[in-house]
């Protein structure tokens, strides 16, 4: 019986044999790194069409028998390539950067090798730890009270996005405060931000149960900094609670996506704490930047807030995704999201000394993030990171100054980090939209940068966000030189 099933075993293909990876992968190396290599070669911007894909690839099924990887490497050249647009490239400076670095890839493969899922303390105790020790050195850089650490009486997560970390806030927030007053008051709660809160507290929101109806965004002004009022917020929701609604979660942001706003968080607090409202930050863009001491003072008030999301993907250059929830109460999210079937049960859950991040997030399975972000801390050191921040930060200053100096253009907002909002200037906005939108489509259209729009009170604004780990200063000073030649033919195109 045993030689039968070893003959069986010889027609079966071995999916993980260690020589066969071995060389494989150092072949898969080669081809990123040759792409890292020749990456300026590219448009930024990919410049297919909708649906090039499936006219260009011949094969309307999936291969019966195996191609080689030499093949599947060539056809990632002629198809994949041209439909990528191309984050690590230098002049990338649209959304926000994901960044990556040479230790993130490393800790990518160290995560995909061990191929673990950590959902529970027991099914890999290192993830469960390993996590447990980076959200606390990455919380002590940023000088987060003991409060929001292990080591202290709160503690963190790493999540895939803000967009689950709001979610997760959110309904713990919700559950807790329906414990609080019956679950019969549900259509009563509200929830509060500014006009220049990131989109994902929307979706959480409806995902959660809520309507547009239980979602109060309160107008940002100029004079304030496209910030979000204390005083505004104080007046809605006194506004709610004489209509009867029940105020119990605020989103304050550092760093906005359309303007780089922050939001002050001690006088955002002290206006939510008498009314026990659950204040979520989210530094997801900016927050690593407040590693260095110049710009900790961002997160002056943290400590009277619940919970504080930041993305390391963004500025900490551990790579999509991977994001970092800090919590003062951990309880409320695992009150809200725990589960324990019999099939998970176990003494070392059972015992209570045991961290089990299952109970932390909206999915069951997750992958080993921590190690990712482990191998990135220790490969640079604090002082690295700090000095990889403020090189993007300087760049941005950099730009910021040639926006000034030339008096066709203006800037439209602070820059606080590495963004920089700025458009042609006219008197007419409605000329200035046209102007602007066709000088953006321009940049885009040469291959050669990328940025993206946002609209602030009507006005079309371009953004560059510097904070590519391959960008340095003369792509910035290279990229100025672009928006100004582009910018003298739209204007002569349209004869002004």
């Amino acid at each position: 019986m045993g030689s039968i099933e070893h003959e069986n075993d010889n027609h079966v293909i071995d999916p993980i044999d260690p020589e066969e990876f071995r060389t494989q992968a150092h072949k898969v190396v080669d081809f990123i790194a040759d792409y890292y290599k020749n990456i300026e070669q590219y448009p930024v911007l990919s410049q297919v069409y909708p649906g090039y894909l499936r006219k260009n690839i011949p094969e309307e099924s999936a291969p019966n028998v195996p191609e080689s990887l030499e093949q599947i490497l060539q056809d990632v050249t002629r198809f994949v390539v041209p439909g990528i647009t191309h984050w690590q490239h230098p002049n990338f400076y649209a959304y926000f950067s994901a960044s990556k670095s040479t230790a993130a890839f490393l800790g990518e493969m160290l995560s995909s090798g061990f191929n673990v899922n950590g959902f529970n303390w027991l099914s890999s105790p290192a993830v469960t730890e390993l996590e447990m020790l980076v959200v606390d050195w990455l919380g002590e850089m940023l000088k987060l009270p003991k409060s929001f650490l292990f080591s202290g009486s709160g503690g963190g997560v790493l999540q895939g996005t803000t967009c689950e970390a709001i979610l997760c806030t959110l309904v713990g927030a919700r559950d807790q405060k329906l414990r609080e007053i019956g679950r019969d008051k549900f259509s009563k709660l509200v929830v509060y931000a500014s006009d220049q809160t990131h989109m994902c507290l929307k979706k959480a929101a409806h995902v959660a149960g809520f309507g547009d109806e239980n979602l109060r965004v309160i107008e940002t002004t100029k004079s304030e900094l496209y910030a979000l009022s204390p005083n505004s917020l104080r007046i809605a929701i006194q506004s709610d609670i004489e209509n009867g609604f029940i105020p119990f979660y605020l989103c304050a942001t550092i760093g906005t996506t359309s303007t780089n706003a922050v939001d002050p968080l001690g006088p955002l607090t002290a206006v939510a704490q008498p009314h026990k409202i659950w204040v979520h930050v989210d530094a997801a863009y900016a927050g690593s930047a407040c590693i260095c001491p110049e710009l900790r003072h961002f997160l002056n008030g943290v400590e009277n807030v619940n919970s504080i999301s930041l993305n390391t993907h963004k500025q900490f250059f551990s790579a999509p995704d991977c994001c970092c929830l800090w919590l003062k109460d951990p309880s409320a999210l695992k009150n809200s999201l725990s589960t324990n079937p019999p099939y998970l049960r176990n003494a070392a859950t059972d015992s209570g000394e045991v961290v089990d991040f299952k109970d932390w997030q909206i999915t069951l399975s997750r992958r080993f993030h921590a190690i990712k972000l482990w191998v990135v801390m220790k490969s640079y050191g604090q002082e690295n990171l700090r000095s990889f921040i403020r090189h993007h930060v300087e760049m941005a200053k950099l730009f910021e100054e040639m926006v000034k100096r030339d008096q066709r253009f203006e800037l439209v907002a602070p820059r606080n980090f590495g963004m920089v909002c700025f458009r042609l200037s006219f008197w007419d906005v409605d000329m200035s939209n046209v102007m602007n939108a066709r000088l953006l489509e321009e940049i885009n259209k040469s291959g050669k940068a990328f940025m993206i729009h946002t609209v602030v009170k009507g006005v079309f604004v371009i953004r560059i966000t510097i904070g590519g780990m391959m960008t340095k200063e003369r792509h910035v000073v290279s990229t100025w030189k672009l928006v100004q030649e582009l910018a003298e033919k739209v204007m002569v195109m349209e004869g002004i």
